[in-house]
């Protein structure tokens, strides 16, 4: 290595001490966090690059068709292939999850912390974002398998009636 990137490494190791020693646990986490981020991502490139040289790039050894490929069967469009809206469960969760989560959040600051009452009505807006934010995750994953199984039930018993 040349010398100016060691100098750029104990910068950065400097800056990054004094961010740990100044943030505490906090600063030992992040450095944690970043160290594996750095280590996940080399260890993904060396086994992509692995992977990719490994390939077998002749296709004519495992394709023995001659002409054009064969047919692929055609699949019934299903409710998860249109755009559609998820229903009226999902903005009625996403009203509940905010109401709650602003009532909650802002009892919370107001009894368990010394704040203020504008840094408990700024706090209970944001647990209302937050609480609208998972009613809608929780309804929106509820209402997709919900239509995901249907359409299979469906699936399966126009197969079975198929088959008889």
């Amino acid at each position: 290595m040349r010398t100016v990137t060691y100098s750029w490494l104990a910068v950065v190791l400097g800056v990054a001490g004094a961010a740990i020693g100044w943030l505490g646990l906090a600063g030992w986490i992040a450095a944690a966090v970043l160290l594996a981020s750095v280590a996940m991502h080399v260890a993904g490139n060396a086994v992509g690059t692995r992977l990719r040289e490994m390939t077998d790039r002749d296709l004519s050894r495992v394709h023995r068709w001659t002409g054009s490929p064969p047919p692929l069967p055609q699949s019934r469009p299903n409710r998860l292939k249109q755009r559609e809206s998820l229903g009226r469960l999902v903005p009625v969760s996403a009203g509940i999850g905010a109401a709650c989560g602003g009532i909650t959040g802002a009892m919370a600051l107001a009894t368990l912390t010394p704040s203020s009452l504008a840094g408990a009505t700024l706090g209970g807006l944001s647990s209302a974002v937050i609480g609208g934010l998972i009613g809608f995750l929780g309804a929106s994953f509820v209402e997709i398998v919900r239509m995901s199984l249907r359409d299979a039930i469906a699936a399966e018993r126009s197969s079975a009636a198929a088959e008889r």
